[in-house]
């Protein structure tokens, strides 16, 4: 973008998925049922955690809270889209577009960190049983994810002060259905040297360091597995970290992918990327609380109690 027309704008134009009016409500009754179900599921899970004595342990704690981030997560971005397709307009305001990125990135960062420490639990559990209870007290598991806003609200407000400093060309449209960091930045008139490397040095420094402590921790699990002699301790130790790695696996792999195929076809104005970011900001917080469901007697139970399903005898 040239230079020379650098007046600060006052609002953006969210382009979202299509510009055919026909298909607009049916993008709307899609992203409506997704995000009802992400907030009603993760709160069961909320609710189960609370309720039920027998979950009241480390790795439930950090479930809990996964799935309260995983519910602000996925409300910072769908409920702005739902209105603008009900009121078939298009604009964001620049307050509210900076507002919003910091949330999106503040969650965005949380859901990154708590998988690490739900990681670094699993480790303990299976790799240091004696230690687990005297070193995984309620304060300690406090501290972790007290760190980890922490860690992520400064790399949030970093992010979203560098931004501050940019000016943008008038009618500004991007072309995602929210206000996308790299996007913006792609968007600016002024120069975007040091937006560029902050924004790639947080995300290879925090989203590196989680992931490979998430490796390290899987690396050390499956060689203490590979030493259980019974082929039942195996899978019992095997099985308290399916539902986690599952997580994982999803979440990842959707990101990277994300990221990778933005990179690899250098359009700012394509709409493949806001597509396909639908699978970590919408899908993913979305089958978490199926993932650990299904894969969890404990998480089972908890849940027939609550809607009233009588157990077996």
């Amino acid at each position: 973008m040239k230079p020379g027309n650098d007046t600060q704008i006052s609002e953006f134009f969210l382009l979202g998925f299509s510009e055919g009016p026909e298909l607009q409500p049916l993008i709307f009754g899609l992203f409506l049922s997704m995000y009802l179900i992400t907030v009603f599921g993760n709160l069961l899970i909320i609710l189960a955690v609370s309720s039920d004595s027998h979950l009241h342990t480390p790795m439930y704690f950090f479930l809990a809270n996964l799935s309260f981030v995983d519910i602000c997560f996925t409300s910072t971005t769908v409920p702005k889209m739902l209105v603008n397709i009900q009121t078939q307009r298009k604009v964001i305001t620049y307050a509210g577009c900076i507002t919003q990125m910091f949330f999106f990135l503040l969650f965005a960062g949380l859901d990154n960190f708590l998988l690490a420490v739900m990681a670094y639990d699993r480790f303990m559990a299976i790799c240091h049983p004696l230690h687990y209870a005297i070193i995984m007290k309620p304060t300690y598991c406090g501290l972790l994810v007290l760190v980890s806003w922490m860690m992520s609200t400064l790399n949030s407000l970093l992010q979203t002060s560098m931004l501050l400093r940019l000016s943008f060309c008038i009618e500004v449209e991007i072309a995602h259905f929210f206000c996308e960091l790299n996007q913006m930045i792609q968007l600016a008139c002024s120069d975007t040297f040091l937006n560029d490397m902050v924004m790639h040095f947080a995300a290879g420094l925090l989203g590196g360091a989680s992931l490979a402590g998430i490796l390290y921790s899987y690396y050390k699990i499956v060689s203490s597995i590979r030493g259980i002699s019974s082929a039942q301790g195996k899978y019992k130790a095997f099985y308290t970290c399916a539902s986690h790695l599952s997580v994982v696996s999803l979440f990842y792999c959707t990101v990277l992918g994300v990221y990778l195929s933005s990179a690899a076809t250098q359009s700012s104005c394509s709409h493949s990327s806001a597509t396909a970011s639908v699978m970590y900001t919408v899908v993913t917080p979305m089958l978490n609380p199926f993932i650990y469901s299904l894969r969890n007697k404990d998480i089972k139970r908890a849940l027939k109690r609550i809607v009233g399903v009588p157990k077996c005898p």
